[in-house]
């Protein structure tokens, strides 16, 4: 399928930092999406919380399997928009690499320890990921992505007026545009999470019983869609599977009308119209923008201030906090390769190796580490 006139073309990539790489039959951004596929960092996510600890579960989500999810629908809408779909895919499958053990709990806790040293932002730790921390080739540290997804991550939230110093840092030596809007695929990828989030975490909220069908009834879009469900099956399970396929088809095709009507009325004549504009040309529309928030407003109430997850959330943003706090002041307890980094540093540059340190960790990782630096009956 031919692209659109406004989507990122494979001609006119502003290349990669270390320069151009063998030619083969694959184009630029389906070469991202493989060098995302294949890091370690990757592979990582799938020990790490969305929602849940990966232990209390094997059926609910982790930062993986939310990957894969997005990347999916990032691809169908960018499909029928007519944009990049590799840049799309690659764009969700690396959005999340920068996430610590236990999800947001987890990043909060690494922030509150590495406060005096600029605290913990996920999207900028991903940046480092693809930058600097996977060492996978010969002649460069980091994937050597295109500018193209490098600028999708950096501005996966929209242009960035106070960067994290990490991303302020390397748009000095590879400018990324920061101020401008990101790509219409980049727009993509971002609100595909955005509905992966709302849809899956409603049937993980269901499965684990932190709410019924009978709170969901009276929430817009949710609740006719549900109605629906029931008259076809009484098996709840069957019911839960098909509301989270039918809440992904509206919020999709709502996406795909409502971003179609904005790029009639704009008439972008390249990708670069894109990120001039005014404001983002990938979004909701109104009504489904404010039914979107209300259940957004739902999940957080009913599911992510659960008590059973608030208690989960406690102890993991412990963890982490614990963690950072006791390898700053002590990095001499990391392991040698991490040690030797960190300890003739001065005490920003050892916070900094810490950071990437703890940050690496899968949950199971983390909880073993944890135990090993406090619990005496444990080895080291």
């Amino acid at each position: 399928m031919e692209k659109a006139r406004y989507a990122v073309q494979d001609e006119e990539s502003r290349g990669r930092q270390f320069g151009a790489t063998p030619a083969d039959d694959r184009s630029p951004y389906q070469r991202d999406r493989d060098r995302v596929v294949h890091c370690s960092a990757f592979r990582k996510l799938q020990y790490k919380t969305q929602v849940f600890v990966t232990h209390e579960g094997d059926f609910y989500r982790t930062r993986l399997t939310h990957s894969i999810e997005v990347a999916q629908i990032g691809r169908s809408i960018a499909r029928r928009l007519r944009l990049d779909e590799d840049l799309t895919e690659a764009l969700a499958l690396a959005h999340d690499l920068g996430h610590p053990p236990f999800g947001h709990a987890g990043e909060r806790g690494l922030n509150e320890a590495l406060a005096a040293f600029g605290g913990f932002d996920h999207n900028a730790q991903s940046m480092r990921v693809v930058t600097l921390l996977e060492h996978r080739y010969a002649a460069f540290d980091g994937l050597n992505l295109t500018w193209e997804a490098l600028e999708g991550l950096a501005k996966h939230n929209g242009p960035v007026s106070n960067p994290p110093e990490y991303i302020a840092e390397f748009d000095k030596v590879f400018p990324l545009d920061l101020w401008r809007q990101p790509s219409a695929e980049a727009q993509v990828a971002a609100l595909a999470d955005d509905i992966a989030y709302n849809t899956h975490d409603l049937d993980d909220g269901l499965r684990a019983g932190l709410f019924g069908f009978e709170d969901l009834l009276v929430l817009p879009l949710i609740g006719e869609a549900l109605r629906a469900c029931m008259a076809l099956t009484a098996e709840k399970n069957r019911v839960r599977h098909e509301l989270s396929r039918r809440m992904i088809n509206t919020l999709v095709h709502d996406v795909v009308v409502e971003t179609a009507r904005r790029l009639e009325a704009l008439g972008p004549a390249n990708a670069d119209a894109i990120r001039d504009a005014e404001g983002p040309v990938v979004g909701f529309s109104e009504s489904v923008a404010a039914a979107n928030a209300e259940i957004k407003a739902f999940l957080f109430a009913r599911m992510y201030r659960h008590w059973r997850v608030n208690r989960m959330t406690h102890k993991a943003k412990g963890v982490t906090k614990a963690l950072g706090s006791l390898l700053l002041e002590r990095p001499y307890l990391m392991p040698d390769d991490w040690r030797d980094r960190a300890g003739e540093a001065e005490r920003k540059q050892a916070a900094g190796v810490v950071r990437d340190y703890v940050a690496g960790m899968t949950d199971r990782f983390a909880l073993e580490e944890y135990a090993r630096l406090t619990d005496p009956s444990v080895p080291a």
